[in-house]
């Protein structure tokens, strides 16, 4: 549904994005990690049709941002900006009254209602946005976001501000969004939050550094391990370590009471090293793939490779 071809932007001398590639299916969340400066928020730009690459395309379900069609693909877009752009003086109701209008949502008064409902802001509805905290405002303009039905949801720092159990309602939101088969991007800072809900993930630093699910980055950058925890140290674990090196395994670790191997072929050796184990005196508690955390995952990409010496 989203298509980011070779897209390229310049502010002045400074390359911001640069030759970035990339696209987000219907029914798909797709995370854009990086670093302040990286990029992210000015490829979502892109991507809503706020600005134009210098180089490449964008389009929405094959169709180009052109000055023809950029009113129709933009009203079929929800943004979150970075700095939304509340009118302070305005009700609560009022500012989502006026983009339901802006996008000629049919039932106005109902689709505001509804997503207000949606962020506990119901309530509030009569309150000037001035008088609302951080929190509640970041709601307002994900309502806003929301308010038309968009088939397109970008979405940057969606989380930020907001207590814990809001931050879990947004991401049921994006749960359900997701089921509804709309194409969703999340611009984020917070990885915790990603993963929880994110499909794919794209990793920019000005160019696209990596791409794909989190679990496959973790494979293609850590490699697939097997973990296995005991019950005790006993038998003694470097005597375990050697019978699993004769099975198979490989650079194998020890880690307290569990020992961490890679196996050439995982599901043919696992079932021979666990027999191999039991067999030698073992008691196993839990067999499982080690999973790094995505930040693990996130700094070994961002590192700069080592000069040779």
């Amino acid at each position: 549904m989203i298509s980011a071809q070779h897209v390229t932007r310049r502010f002045g001398a400074r390359v911001a994005v640069d030759d970035v590639s990339f696209e987000v299916r219907a029914g798909e969340v797709f995370g854009l990690l990086g670093p302040n400066g990286a990029g992210k928020t000015t490829t979502l730009r892109m991507l809503g049709g706020l600005i134009p690459p210098n180089g490449g395309t964008v389009t929405i379900d094959g169709r180009p941002f052109t000055r023809e069609t950029a009113a129709a693909l933009r009203a079929r877009i929800g943004f979150l900006t970075e700095t939304p752009g509340l009118w302070d003086n305005l009700t609560v109701e009022d500012n989502l009254a006026v983009y339901a209008r802006l996008f000629d949502v049919p039932g106005a008064a109902n689709a505001v209602e509804r997503v207000l409902r949606l962020f506990g802001l119901w309530d509030r509805r009569t309150d000037r946005v001035v008088l609302l905290s951080k929190g509640m405002k970041q709601k307002l303009a994900l309502a806003r976001a929301l308010v038309h039905d968009p088939q397109v949801v970008l979405l940057d720092e969606p989380t930020a501000n907001l207590d814990p159990q809001t931050a879990r309602t947004v991401r049921d939101l994006l749960r359900d969004l997701r089921t509804q088969r709309r194409a969703i991007v999340v611009s984020t800072h917070n990885l915790d939050e990603v993963e929880r809900v994110a499909d794919r993930v794209g990793l920019v630093n000005t160019k696209l550094i990596a791409i794909g699910e989190p679990a496959t980055l973790r494979r293609d950058v850590f490699g697939r391990r097997l973990r296995v925890r005991l019950m005790t140290p006993s038998p003694p674990l470097p005597d375990l370590a050697a019978v699993i090196g004769r099975a198979g395994a490989q650079d194998v670790r020890i880690d307290g009471t569990a020992l961490s191997m890679v196996l050439e072929s995982p599901d043919r050796l696992t079932p021979i090293v666990i027999r191999r184990l039991v067999d030698a005196g073992a008691e196993i508690r839990e067999v499982y793939d080690e999973e790094p955390p995505l930040e693990d995952v996130y700094l070994r990409l961002l590192k700069p490779p080592v000069a040779p010496a």
